[in-house]
Parts: C-alpha cells; sequence; structure tokens
C-alpha cells in the first residue's frame, strides 16, 4: 500500500526540508524541451499553414502534463529525459505544491486547446492566444527560471509558496551584483532604440524584393546585392539630376 501511494506522490521528500519538492534544474530543462518543439509546431502553423505538427505537439503536451499533474511528476517522460541531461548537475530544491498549481493551469490549457484543434479541428484566435500563453509560461521558465503559475498560487492560496527557485519567496536585500547602475540602463535603453530606429527606418529594405526574399539577382556577370551605404550616404545621382 505504501509503495502504491508512492506511486501517485506529487514530488519527493529530501531531509531537511518540510514540504514535498523538485529539482528544479529538472523542470527547467523539461520546460525548454517543450519550448523548443511547441516554436516548432507554432512555425509550422504560421507559415507554411500546417497545424499537424501542432497536433501531435498538444496531444503530447497533454499527455504529459497529465502524467505530471495526476500521477506522479517523476514518470513524466520530459522531466525524465531533464533529469537524465542534468543528472551531473547539482540539483535545486524548490517546493512542489505551487509547482503542481502551475501545471494544473498548463494542463486546463492544453486541454482546451487539444479538444479545439485535435479533436474540433477549429483554429481560432482564441486558440492561438491560448497557445501563446502556454509558449510564454515555457519561455519564462526555461530561460529565466520564472513561473507565473507559482507566482499565482501566492495570490490565490491561504498557504505561501516555500522553496522558490533563487529564493524569491523570502525576502532578501540585493547584493551588488544583481542590481543594474545607470551605466547599464542607459545601453539598454540605447540598445532597444537602436533596435527600434533600424526596423521603423528600413535600413534593410533594398535587400528585400516585393515578395520579402532576400534579393541578389544575376545580372549578366554582375550581382546584385543590398548596399546599405545607399541609405546612409543618400543617393547622390538623384541629388546630381
Amino acid at each position: 500500500m505504501k509503495n502504491f501511494k508512492n506511486i501517485f506522490a506529487f514530488g519527493e521528500r529530501v531531509k531537511g526540508y518540510d514540504v514535498p519538492v523538485l529539482n528544479e534544474r529538472e523542470v527547467r530543462g523539461a520546460s525548454g524541451i517543450l519550448f523548443f518543439f511547441a516554436t516548432l509546431s507554432i512555425f509550422f502553423a504560421l507559415f507554411q499553414f500546417n497545424f499537424y505538427p501542432a497536433k501531435v505537439f498538444v496531444t503530447i503536451f497533454m499527455l504529459d502534463f497529465i502524467i505530471r499533474v495526476l500521477i506522479n511528476p517523476k514518470y513524466s517522460p520530459t522531466l525524465i529525459l531533464a533529469r537524465w541531461v542534468v543528472s551531473n548537475q547539482l540539483p535545486e530544491y524548490v517546493g512542489a505544491p505551487q509547482k503542481r498549481f502551475a501545471w494544473t493551469i498548463g494542463l486546463v490549457l492544453s486541454v482546451l486547446v487539444f479538444i479545439f484543434l485535435v479533436i474540433m479541428g477549429i483554429s481560432t484566435m482564441f486558440i492561438c492566444l491560448l497557445c501563446f500563453t502556454c509558449l510564454i509560461f515555457l519561455f519564462l521558465e526555461s530561460v529565466f527560471g520564472i513561473c507565473l503559475g507559482c507566482k499565482m498560487y501566492d495570490l490565490i492560496s491561504s498557504k505561501k509558496a516555500e522553496f522558490c527557485p533563487g529564493g524569491v519567496c523570502e525576502v532578501h536585500i540585493k547584493e551588488d551584483i544583481q542590481k543594474i547602475d545607470k551605466i547599464q540602463w542607459s545601453i539598454l535603453i540605447l540598445a532597444f532604440a537602436s533596435l527600434w530606429f533600424i526596423l521603423s527606418s528600413g535600413i534593410f529594405k533594398d535587400c528585400q524584393s516585393n515578395e520579402g526574399n532576400i534579393l541578389i539577382q544575376n545580372s549578366g556577370d554582375d550581382n546584385q546585392q543590398c548596399d546599405i551605404s545607399k541609405f546612409i550616404n543618400g543617393d547622390k545621382e538623384n541629388k546630381d539630376n
């Protein structure tokens, strides 16, 4: 009977922790795996109008989260794969209760997408919104270790989350290496401003044809290629005329 309960347990008991825990390195690794394949499936759907990869991914995603939430995270295929990849890294224990709440949100979203996209064959803006919501959740968790569902857990549950990634659940004073000074903020703002200028000014539009493809045309023996200097210096020939 004890072994049966262990099969359907959520999280693992580790000495020194009063709540069940999970290895954050595994969790982020699994999120990265799902994010990669989610991005591929959305790419095929948006640019090639091929929804078959998305249907396959949504089905796998839903089954994986059913195992995580309703059975045991240790039997989730993506978490098993992530555990194998990060097996040589020291574990970082995080509280399991808030992860269960976050994954329940993911399970609900995946079930909705499965019903509409896979069973009913409906692909609307609402379905796209659900998919991009899942994508944002996966991106933030895998790249930055930010669990949005865990933050929602604090707002809804009477019990506060314990043992959060990076110790964000505990109040602490930032060390100097965590702070951003005025020069760094200036560099960041300048970087975004430069990116906005490049995108809005059309500096590379001479590199594209009307269809949006890279324009590399052969005219006899001469290759016509993009010349950014025309944009910077202006068209001197037009000025002369």
